[in-house]
């Protein structure tokens, strides 16, 4: 569509209508007015970006949804690596950013209607939105331009194999190939986890069901389930 509201809510409404949404269906918008991120944070589009957004289906026995934000995490990252001239610069950040030479590439968004999930994807395809807390970079910056319907083509299969990977293997190889694609473990954090202030300390990893891990300055280790993560070092 050439332009909507949000694409996340435009699926979620859609679902509360009783309308049915497949797997492997997407809805990409040219511009959205009122996109989000997480947390209620609006999201601004740009023209020629990615914005999009498609579902998850929950089966009976099958690993967590809180999990699939890491599926997520590492479909974009494999769909951007081949655009990219030196693929070390882009990393991963708990839970659901994607940086390139430590500024914000894309985010990502997931909501849920009863049991199905909805993924939305935004991408700095040829421009960067202006933050006022976090700097940000688009692909364009780093080369050639990419096509939007391109990358749609390439995330859509990333996603598809990733979610594959999640059904067949379980949680446990999903986490180890995330935190392999993020920053490494040591790395100072500030982390704002909701209603509490500010805490600083180091990536300790993630627990078994992708809380990440902050190692306190007393040595202590804090599990944290929802918050701001910010690199201290490595985040421009």
């Amino acid at each position: 569509m050439a332009e909507t509201g949000s694409t996340n809510a435009d699926l979620l409404a859609a679902l509360a209508e009783g309308q049915r949404a497949m797997e492997g269906d997407w809805l990409l918008a040219d511009r959205q007015v009122a996109g989000r991120g997480r947390q209620g944070r609006a999201w601004s589009d740009g023209a020629g970006n990615f914005m999009g957004s498609t579902v998850v289906s929950l089966g009976d026995g099958g690993p967590t949804a809180e999990t699939l934000s890491f599926v997520a995490g590492l479909a974009l990252y494999e769909a951007v690596l081949p655009f990219l001239p030196t693929p070390g610069t882009l990393t991963l950040k708990w839970p659901n950013d994607l940086l390139l030479e430590g500024a914000k590439l894309a985010g990502i968004l997931l909501e849920r209607s009863g049991e199905t999930i909805v993924m939305g994807f935004g991408v700095n395809l040829a421009q960067a939105p202006e933050l006022t807390d976090r700097p940000t970079i688009a692909l364009s910056e780093t080369g050639p331009a990419v096509p939007r319907d391109l990358f749609a083509e390439r995330l859509a299969a990333s996603l598809a194999t990733e979610l594959e990977r999640w059904r067949s293997f379980g949680v446990e190889l999903i986490l180890r190939r995330w935190q392999a694609a993020a920053h490494p473990v040591g790395t100072p954090l500030t982390v704002s986890p909701p209603g509490e202030q500010e805490m600083r300390g180091y990536f300790a990893g993630l627990e078994p069901n992708g809380a990440l891990r902050l190692r306190l300055a007393d040595g202590t280790i804090r599990a944290i389930h929802a918050g701001d993560v910010m690199l201290i070092d490595g985040e421009r």
